[in-house]
């Protein structure tokens, strides 16, 4: 039963981070090539101090609660999500699924303009009913393991549509949120209408054909540049997650460290984060994962994908034969996500539909460009309607 839910994280909570930023024990950087080498602590320490002293989590606090949210079990898991109701003739569903290392946050600046288009310069007729729910082992959701993990994520959005009196919904996502909308499609294609995304799951590109364009060559050898030079993250989440889970959890700027690096390495923000990012919005994100000590839940998916061995991806893939290259689908493509991929390389696996390739923007798009995604989101979902 899903029942009404606020925010409100103890006030023994924030105690105890301003205790733990006030000890706050920064190396000395000396060596270290800033951002190059990951996240200096130059700039940790300016974060540090703003948590300290500018940052108001009340207010960021209010701000989420805003929304209308709910929690409560589904499929035998307790889930929380964003579900707010669109302004418009006709609003449908839709579903926003989010990645790593963010949250519900980096939907907080579009869902207004999809609810209320009319309010933002756009066509009441193209108002959406918006669920955001928070993936499993994230913020205030509930862990969730084998079977019903990574690989059980499609089935459980698709239970929490219904459980919400939503039969029919489209569905948008990125990094691990373009894996989960592409398990619906597969399993669930009969209720889904359209599906958005903003990359290829990296999964696909196990398979390698012997019929490559260039630009797939092209492409793929970048995602082998990106495992090789930056995606040591990902094997250390996938095969030690307990490991930086300990660290994680219990210091409040490794913490910031580990998830900032990211939105510097993975935004539009040549080279200076805050052009994309307010201090504001990233500690915000960052606050999620501390005040629910989740970063070590968030690495489970990477766990389900490294340990899952050949047999199970062979499985999901002949899954895929069912619906995900059926389903309308669209692509949204920012230049400066990780490895935005051809469109052939899509057409592999998906009908596509709707191909925009975007003059800016990068992997978290809907906090870095909400006006660009929500028009392209409007535009293709509007003859499904």
């Amino acid at each position: 039963m899903l029942k009404s839910f606020t925010i409100e994280i103890s006030q023994e909570i924030l105690a105890d981070l301003e205790e733990r930023l006030s000890r706050t024990r920064l190396p000395n950087g000396n060596g270290f090539e800033p951002w190059a080498d990951g996240t200096p602590s130059a700039y940790v320490a300016e974060l540090v101090a703003h948590w300290r002293t500018d940052f108001d989590w009340r207010a960021q606090e209010a701000e989420l609660n805003h929304f209308t949210q709910v929690r409560g079990k589904v499929d035998g898991s307790t889930v929380h999500c964003i579900h707010e109701r669109g302004v418009g003739p006709a609003p449908i569903p839709l579903l926003l699924v989010h990645g790593f290392p963010d949250s519900i946050w980096r939907f907080h600046k579009i869902i207004p303009m999809l609810t209320d288009p009319a309010a933002h310069g756009g066509d009441p007729a193209d108002a959406f009913h918006i669920v955001a729910p928070s993936l499993p082992g994230y913020g205030w959701s509930e862990e969730r393991h084998g079977d019903a993990g990574l690989f059980g994520l499609g089935d459980l959005f698709a239970r929490l549509m219904e459980d919400l009196g939503y039969e029919r919904f489209g569905a948008h996502g990125g990094d691990w949120g373009s894996t989960i909308v592409e398990q619906l499609a597969r399993s669930h294609a009969k209720r889904l209408p359209g599906i958005h995304l903003t990359d290829v799951p990296f999964s696909h590109a196990f398979q390698k054909p012997d019929n490559l364009s260039h630009a797939e060559k092209a492409y793929l050898e970048k995602m082998e540049a990106f495992q090789k030079n930056d995606g040591a993250y990902a094997i250390i989440q996938g095969t030690r997650p307990s490991t930086p889970a300990q660290a994680l959890n219990d210091s409040p700027a490794g913490l910031a460290a580990w998830i900032v690096e990211k939105f510097y390495e993975w935004s539009d923000c040549d080279g200076h984060i805050e052009t994309r990012f307010s201090k504001d919005e990233l500690l915000t994100n960052v606050m999620i994962y501390w005040a629910t000590q989740t970063i070590g839940s968030s690495f489970q998916p990477y766990r389900d994908a490294m340990k899952a061995g050949a047999v199970r991806w062979t499985k999901e893939a002949a899954k895929s034969w069912f619906g995900s290259d059926k389903t309308p689908a669209a692509f949204a493509l920012f230049p400066h996500d990780i490895a935005p991929p051809p469109r052939e390389w899509a057409e592999r696996f998906y009908q596509v539909e709707r191909w925009t390739e975007m003059d800016r923007g990068g992997h978290f798009a809907a906090l870095e460009e909400p006006e660009l995604l929500a028009e392209d989101l409007r535009a293709f979902f509007r003859p499904l309607r």
